[in-house]
């Protein structure tokens, strides 16, 4: 047994036996090292024993130690692995290692070592679970070299002390789930009773921060233009301000990098780091960082970190640990963000209910401006909210505010530069500008950087197919929401419904007011007519008529004059009275139908008129409207038109009317004169159409469509 001895033999059972004890009682594992050290320092022949653990940032610190040499080698002293010497060869290799010449050897503690007078040592490897923890090793200052079963002896004490480890690592591990999860159904539990998300926020970082026994914690937010913002921090080295907000720096720091990868992430040392951030962090005395995003929704919305400013960076499972609690965090979020959404669609609906009603009682647009501006402002949180309208000399004029007034009521603005409302003015769809500060052109632009608005967002008001103004808001914070434009399109849907009623009822009081002026100049021109052609007519054949009796009374022989006389003016009075009634509505058209009554008026034309009329008899009111269409049409052909022939069709499909009149005529057709106006009026009253093509030299097509079952 080189020289140990049956005595010797029994010594080491003896102190292993109190070694295992400890160990099965389950004693701390500094109680083991200690026991341990001293143990192995009665048994060899050394003049130093001591233990050592591994370090993560590779170094190797004391947690035992027993002997004297020429100065203290104290517990918790801490020296770099590397280079050719016992504590480096056992890290390397797993295995023991032994050294009995330190002429070759080298690392950081070794001057120490030689000044102390060392010759030789031998360490063996303390191995747990697979991993090498640390090493036991004994050291002498003598020349003789250490006995050659050393090796194998202390792989007895290591292999207990491995136990005491796994052991305490088992305790310690349980221990620390017991309290992680403890930790976690706290903050369930509180996401459970529906908090606001600072309240969940705050909770998270202080349970971080103690379960992890953390420096500091923090939990930040992600913004739009490339920062983000502290919503809540714990520990007593904290000092990034709540609410602050930070560049995301550089595209190797941590919150950018897990931004860019949606993963957790470390940073080990801060040595090598620049910017604003780093220099923050390292005067607040960090030295590394570990953090995990939160996913909310499929987007990285934030993250939860931790930092420490000690050398050793924190446990390679930090990053797992910090997971757990950014999913609570993101049902959090999502579910106030869901009940956010339902409150602002609840908030949404209610405004447009109101702003709909304005519109169903036929309020004036004007109110219905101002209420939608007001209700926007107030809905979307914003500094201030416009309705513009879009005037023909290339300006466009503020017709109401809300919130703050941003644009005057009443100005005008010229359309150009580079801002939504211009954007608007030429695309016809929704724009946003999200930082006027660098984007932004126009005088409008100027005005809106003068009042402080950062970002904004407008969607056009279309009326009948064009765009008649804006709906724009404004906001002097962050930049607005993206789905502001999709939201805004519901009030300028009202909006474009209420000018479209307006316009309605204008249009309506207009053709109201051109069908009594034409009853009363058609009332009037039947007066002239009968007091200009037939009633004269008929007063000269009176007078004619009393003449001759006069003459029959006085026995004048000769009648024949007189009574040739009043045959001729009672004849011209009847033709006037037939024309006049003709102009007004042929007999044959109420006699034998639209046909006949066509076919009669292209009579009358100077040009060949072809008709293609195959419909049967209509309602009285539906001939006589069609049949002044055709009439009003024939009568621009032969006046304006300079044609050289025309059609009239007419046919019905699907309970409709449809009536068509067509010229190779020169075109150009005005369709807003006075003829075509009434002839509209007309065909409207009835709920019908009424189109006008005319070409430059492409000749005119007049259309009109009539409903048969208008009431």
């Amino acid at each position: 047994m080189n020289g140990t001895g049956l005595r010797g033999v029994a010594k080491e059972q003896a102190a292993l036996r109190r070694v295992a004890t400890l160990v099965a009682r389950g004693a701390e594992p500094e109680e083991v090292f200690a026991a341990v050290t001293a143990e192995v320092a009665r048994l060899f022949p050394t003049d130093w024993t001591v233990m050592c653990r591994y370090v993560p940032d590779g170094a190797f610190t004391i947690v035992g130690s027993v002997g004297s040499l020429g100065r203290p080698w104290p517990v918790g002293g801490r020296w770099p692995l590397g280079g050719n010497n016992a504590a480096t060869l056992v890290f390397e290799t797993a295995r023991p290692a032994r050294l009995e010449n330190y002429a070759g050897v080298s690392g950081a503690h070794i001057d120490q070592a030689r000044e102390d007078g060392i010759r030789s040592t031998v360490g063996t490897p303390i191995i747990v679970e697979g991993r090498v923890w640390g090493l036991m090793a004994v050291v002498t200052t003598r020349e003789k070299p250490l006995p050659a079963d050393t090796e194998a002896r202390l792989g007895s004490f290591t292999e207990l002390v491995a136990t005491a480890v796994a052991n305490a690592e088992s305790r310690a591990e349980l221990a620390r789930l017991a309290e992680q999860q403890a930790a976690l159904r706290r903050v369930a539990t509180l996401v459970a009773r529906g908090p606001s998300p600072e309240e969940v926020f705050l909770a998270v970082t202080d349970e971080i921060g103690r379960l992890l026994a953390a420096d500091m914690s923090h939990m930040v937010r992600y913004e739009s233009d490339g920062t983000f913002t502290v919503l809540a921090r714990a520990g007593a080295r904290a000092h990034f301000p709540v609410g602050s907000r930070w560049p995301l720096g550089e595209k190797n720091t941590l919150t950018a990098i897990i931004l860019e990868t949606g993963r957790p992430g470390r940073v080990n040392n801060y040595a090598d780091f620049n910017g604003p951030l780093a220099d923050e962090v390292r005067a607040g005395g960090v030295r590394s960082s570990v953090a995990a995003p939160i996913i909310v929704e499929g987007r990285v919305w934030g993250l939860i970190g931790i930092s420490s400013i000690r050398e050793e960076p924190p446990p390679a499972d930090t990053e797992a640990r910090l997971a757990s609690f950014t999913e609570l965090v993101a049902t959090a979020i999502a579910n106030a963000e869901s009940r956010a959404r339902l409150a602002r669609l609840a908030g949404e609906q209610e405004a447009l209910r109101r702003v709909a009603t304005l519109v169903a009682r036929g309020v004036p647009p004007e109110g219905v401006f101002a209420s939608v501006s007001e209700e926007v402002a107030r809905l979307f949180l914003t500094d201030g909210a416009h309705l513009s309208r879009f005037d023909s000399d290339g300006t466009y004029t503020v017709l109401a505010s809300g919130g703050k007034p941003l644009l005057p009521i009443g100005s005008r603005w010229p359309i150009g530069g580079k801002n939504p409302t211009t954007t608007i003015f030429e695309t016809g769809r929704p724009a946003r500008i999200d930082n006027y500060d660098t984007t932004a052109t126009g005088e409008l632009a100027d005005h809106i950087r003068e009042v402080g608005v950062r970002s904004a967002v407008a969607t056009p008001v279309i009326v009948e197919g064009h765009v008649w103004g804006v709906v724009g808001v404004g906001s002097n914070r962050d930049a607005l929401a993206p789905d502001t434009e999709e939201r805004l399109a519901a009030f300028t849907e009202l909006v474009a419904t209420a000018i479209a009623n307006a316009d309605s009822r204008n249009q309506l009081t207009a053709s109201r007011a051109r069908l009594v002026t034409e009853a009363h100049e058609a009332r009037r021109r039947v007066v002239r007519d009968l007091h200009d052609g037939a009633q004269q007519g008929l007063v000269h054949t009176i007078i004619a008529l009393k003449l001759a009796r006069r003459a029959l009374d006085q026995g004048q022989p000769d009648l024949a004059p007189l009574m040739s006389e009043a045959l001729q003016y009672a004849e011209t009075a009847n033709d006037d009275l037939r024309e006049l009634v003709h102009g007004i509505l042929p007999s044959v058209l109420t006699r034998e139908g639209l046909r006949a009554g066509v076919d009669e008026l292209a009579a009358r034309m100077s040009i060949p008129v072809q008709i293609d009329i195959g419909v049967p008899r209509l309602p009285p009111v539906i001939e006589a409207t069609a049949y002044f269409v055709a009439a009003e049409a024939l009568t621009n052909v032969v006046k304006h038109a300079r044609a050289e022939r025309a059609k009239v069709s007419a046919f019905v499909k699907d309970t409709t009317l449809f009536v068509e009149v067509r010229d190779d005529g020169v075109g150009g057709a005005d369709p807003r004169g006075p003829g075509m106006a009434g002839l509209s009026d007309r065909v409207t009253a009835l709920n019908g159409r009424l189109t006008v093509e005319s070409p430059s030299q492409g000749g005119t097509i007049l259309a009109a469509t009539l409903p048969l079952d208008s009431k």
